[in-house]
């Protein structure tokens, strides 16, 4: 009899930087727009409405002396190191990230060799049949990388995969720029496990690049005049349109996939969705529901970790799905059975969603 194989989460893990950055940290940078001009806004005016739309009162950076692919080690050994599971038995070691290692009072990326094979050198897995490679697909990058390990694992090919977000993102903004204020550092990992014949696991999943919109995340020069001429670039994003596009496209991806695994709505516990921006993912939700011909989501739907966390990019999803399973978030955990929706939106424009089965 032919058995059916599902991708399961065998074990969460996460690393969270020490360096705890308050938003008051801001309050005498020199912030101009796109155009070189000075915003002449009172500074804790313009950082107190900066908090309001986003919700973030803190974020996390990495110690000088870290990397991206150390938060990521230090996430896969928290994921390994809790479920007690071996890392010579892993087929795949996957790494999301997208800008490798930025070394601290540097922007410039390092990815030779890969994240991934850095990481199973830190892990000191010796088993060449281990596969570790990276993917750059912007903030939903851990999610595709999951999906593409679901696939490896429903083919038969791989029993285990190893699916890493890391990213240290403070290195690669730029100070000048308002939207600095947004991002942080961290690493979150998943070990994604084979399972027979299980009611557990990824039950369907969709991904859309939109090219049209490829220019809303980008890399660019300081706003600061001062670095005119500087070869140096930094993250920059169109914050409204970015908004926009994700309010418009975001909704129709997960109602996509939630239609892939006929799940209705209602069936829904939790909904995991990258730690952008307060403001957007709340938006986001609302809009989900209005296609559904439904009002207010329930309150504990949709939990966050950006008021304290920041947009810690392809580590964000991970890192907050291993705190709900370690219940270390407040008022929310997930049982045996519960569903859940996981989702992502980022440069490309990429967008993609996860159905999955506790």
């Amino acid at each position: 009899m032919h058995k059916t194989i599902r991708s399961v989460f065998a074990a969460t893990g996460s690393y969270i930087p020490p360096v705890q950055v308050l938003n008051e940290a801001f309050a005498n940078h020199c912030f101009f727009d796109k155009e070189g001009v000075l915003i002449a806004q009172d500074k804790a005016k313009l950082v107190e409405r900066f908090r309001e739309i986003t919700g973030i009162e803190e974020r996390r950076y990495a110690r000088p002396e870290q990397t991206a692919s150390e938060l990521g080690y230090l996430a896969a050994r928290n994921a390994l190191d809790s479920s007690g599971i071996d890392g010579e038995t892993l087929d795949y070691i996957i790494v999301a990230h997208n800008f490798g290692d930025v070394v601290h009072g540097s922007n410039r990326s390092d990815m030779v060799p890969s994240l991934a094979s850095r990481i199973k050198y830190l892990l000191q897995i010796e088993n060449p049949e281990c596969i570790a490679y990276d993917i750059a697909f912007g903030c939903p990058g851990w999610l595709e990388a999951l999906i593409q390990a679901n696939y490896y694992i429903r083919s038969g090919d791989a029993k285990r995969c190893l699916v890493i977000g890391t990213e240290t993102l403070s290195r690669v903004v730029d100070p000048h720029d308002r939207d600095s204020m947004l991002f942080s550092d961290g690493g979150g990992a998943v070990i994604l496990a084979a399972a027979e014949d299980s009611q557990a696991g990824i039950l369907s999943h969709y991904t859309q690049t939109h090219a049209y919109a490829h220019s809303l995340l980008s890399m660019n020069h300081s706003y600061s005049p001062d670095r005119a001429g500087s070869k140096d670039i930094f993250m920059k994003m169109n914050g409204r349109k970015l908004y926009e596009f994700a309010l418009s496209q975001v909704p129709i991806a997960i109602k996509a996939a939630l239609d892939k695994a006929k799940t209705p709505l209602s069936a829904i516990k939790k909904v995991l969705i990258h730690q952008a921006n307060e403001k957007m993912t709340d938006a986001i939700l609302q809009r989900l529901f209005k296609l559904y011909g439904l009002d207010n989501p329930p309150a504990d739907l949709m939990p966050m970790t950006i008021s304290w966390l920041g947009n810690s990019s392809v580590a964000t999803i991970p890192t907050l799905l291993d705190l709900i399973q370690k219940q270390q978030l407040e008022d929310h955990r997930l049982d045996p059975g519960d569903i859940v929706v996981i989702a992502s939106v980022g440069a490309g424009m990429n967008i993609n969603a996860v159905i999955y089965q506790f």
